[in-house]
C-alpha cells in the first residue's frame, strides 16, 4: 500500500533534504509535486487542496525557513499533515459496555465484510481476549451464511446460525438473546451488502441498527474503489451513525488514496486495515505509523507487535537453547523461520515496515517476494526427516528426488542449500560471540541467507 506515493513523495522530499536554504520558490515547486502525487494516489481533490494549504501555511513560516535542516524540517511537517488527515491517534473499538457488546458490519457486495468479520472476530478474541460470537444476516447473497460458518470454524468462535428464507431483522434478534444467554463479549453481525446502494438496502440496514443497537457500526471498503470509497462512506454514513471504517484489499492497492481521504470526507475514523487474504491479516490503524511508511520511514513499532504475536516464542527458545548447547541449526530450524516470517505477512509486509526501503532499487524489492518463501518450504518438505537434520548427505540422486517431490527444479533445491548454509554459518557465529559479531561480519549488508 501507499508504494506509488511513497515512491513520489520520497523522490520529490529528498532533494529538500540535501539544501541548505529554503526559500518561498522552492518551497512552491515542492508542493506542487506533492499535490501530484496525492492527485494520482486518488486522493479526493478537496483533501488535497486542504492539505496543501496547511502545509504551505506551515513551510513558509519560521518553524521551516530558519530552521538548521530546513529541508528536513519540510519533511516534519508534511508527515504531522499527513497524520491530521488520517486522524491524530489510532481509534480504538469501545466495548466497555455491558455485555454482549455489538458489532454492526456495512458495506457494498464484494467489499470483504464476511471476511474482515472472521478477522475482526479472530482479532478480538486474541488480542483483546474475548469471546466473540458471529451471525449473518445476509440472506440473499448464495453460500454468505456458509462462508462466515467455515470462518467461524477456522477461527474458534461461536456461530449463531441462520437460513435464507429468514428475515434478517429476527435473525439479529434471535442472535442478540443468544449471546446474552451464552455469556459471550462481543457479537458480531454480518449485512447484506447490494452492488450498490439504495433505499430497501438502507432500510433493512437501519432496522438491523435499531434492533441490535450496536456500539460499532464499522463501514467495510475496498480500498482500491479509491475516491469511490470515501463518497461511498459518506452514503452510508448519511445513513447509518456509523462509528469507523474498516478499509479491505490495502495489500492490493498501491496509490492509497482512500486511506488519505476518508477521515476528512465523514469525519469518521479508519479503525482497522485488511492487508491479506487470511484471517490474521487484519491491523489496528495507526496514523502516525502510516505516515511514516508513506514517507519511508518504516514502521518499526508494528513490526515489533507483529514479532511478539506472530513469532512462536516457545519454539524461540528452544532453537536459542539447542544453538548455546553447540547443537547444528538444521533445515528443519531454518524451516521454522520462514514459516514465521510468512505468519507476520511475508516478505513484502516486512520490508513496509523496515525504514528506508523506500529508497531500495525497484528490482530489489520485486525480488523479495512470497513464493520464493512457499517454494523453499515445499523444497523442505519434500525431504526426509533424516534429510532435514543432516543436509550434508543430500548428493545429487536425493537432490533430483526433492525437487521432483516439491514440483520445482535441481536448481532450486541446490539454491535453497547454499542458502541455509549461509544462515547455517549465520547461526554459528550467534552461537559463539552473540548478535555484535554476527552484526560486524555482515558489515552493514543483508544477509544473504534470505531469500532476496
Amino acid at each position: 500500500m501507499f508504494e506509488n506515493l511513497s515512491e513520489r513523495l520520497g523522490r520529490t522530499l529528498k532533494n529538500l533534504r540535501g539544501q541548505g536554504r529554503l526559500s518561498e520558490d522552492n518551497i512552491k515547486d515542492t508542493l506542487r509535486e506533492v499535490r501530484m502525487a496525492l492527485l494520482e494516489a486518488d486522493v479526493a481533490l478537496p483533501v488535497v487542496k486542504e492539505f496543501i494549504e496547511r502545509v504551505r501555511e506551515r513551510a513558509v513560516g519560521h518553524e521551516v525557513l530558519q530552521s538548521l535542516t530546513p529541508g528536513q524540517a519540510l519533511v516534519k511537517v508534511v508527515h504531522d499533515e499527513l497524520v491530521h488527515i488520517m486522524g491524530e491517534a489510532n481509534d480504538e473499538l469501545q466495548l466497555n459496555v455491558q455485555p454482549p457488546a455489538v458489532v454492526l458490519m456495512a458495506g457494498l457486495q464484494g467489499s470483504g465484510k464476511t471476511t474482515s468479520t472472521a478477522k475482526l472476530a479472530r482479532w478480538l478474541k486474541e488480542r483483546r481476549r474475548k469471546s466473540v460470537m458471529v451471525t449473518s444476516c445476509d440472506v440473499y447473497r448464495p453460500a454468505a451464511i456458509e462462508q462466515l460458518r467455515t470462518l467461524a470454524g477456522e477461527v474458534d468462535v461461536a456461530f449463531f446460525p441462520s437460513q435464507a428464507d429468514q428475515d434478517p431483522v429476527a435473525i439479529a434478534q434471535a442472535a442478540l438473546d443468544a449471546a446474552r444467554r451464552q455469556h459471550v463479549d462481543v457479537l458480531i453481525v454480518d449485512t447484506a451488502g447490494r452492488l450498490h446502494i439504495d433505499a430497501d438496502m438502507m432500510q433493512e440496514i437501519q432496522r438491523l441498527h435499531a434492533v441490535v443497537n450496536p456500539v460499532e457500526t464499522l463501514f467495510v471498503v475496498d480500498s482500491m474503489t479509491g475516491q469511490d470509497a470515501a463518497n461511498t462512506a459518506r452514503a452510508f454514513h448519511d445513513a447509518l451513525p456509523l462509528t469507523g471504517v474498516v478499509l479491505t484489499k490495502t495489500d492490493g492497492d498501491a496509490r492509497g488514496g482512500a486511506a488519505l481521504s476518508i477521515r476528512s470526507i465523514t469525519g469518521k475514523p479508519i479503525k482497522f486495515l485488511g492487508v491479506g487474504e487470511k484471517t490474521a491479516a487484519l491491523e489496528p490503524f495507526h496514523p502516525d505509523r502510516v505516515a511514516s511508511r508513506i514517507l519511508g520511514m518504516g514502521d518499526v513499532l508494528s513490526l515489533v507487535e507483529e514479532a511478539h504475536q506472530q513469532v512462536d516464542q516457545d519454539k524461540a527458545v528452544k532453537l536459542a537453547r539447542k544453538l548455546q548447547k553447540g547443537k547444528g541449526f538444521d533445515l528443519e530450524d531454518f524451516r521454522d523461520q520462514l514459516q514465521q516470517m510468512l505468519s507476520m505477512g511475508g516478505m513484502s509486509s516486512l520490508l513496509d515496515k523496515l525504514p528506508g526501503v523506500a529508497n531500495l532499487p525497484k528490482g530489489v524489492k520485486e525480488q523479495a517476494n512470497d513464493r520464493d518463501l512457499h517454494r523453499m518450504v515445499a523444497v523442505i518438505n519434500s525431504m526426509t526427516p533424516q534429510e532435514r537434520r543432516h543436509p550434508d548427505i543430500i548428493k545429487a540422486s536425493r537432490r533430483k528426488r526433492i525437487a521432483t517431490g516439491s514440483g520445482t527444479q535441481v536448481q532450486d533445491v541446490n539454491k535453497l542449500l547454499k542458502q541455509f548454509m549461509q544462515m547455517q554459518k549465520m547461526m554459528k557465529k550467534m552461537s559463539k560471540g552473540g548478535m555484535a559479531k554476527m552484526m560486524r561480519g555482515l558489515k552493514g549488508r543483508m544477509p544473504t541467507g534470505l531469500p532476496f
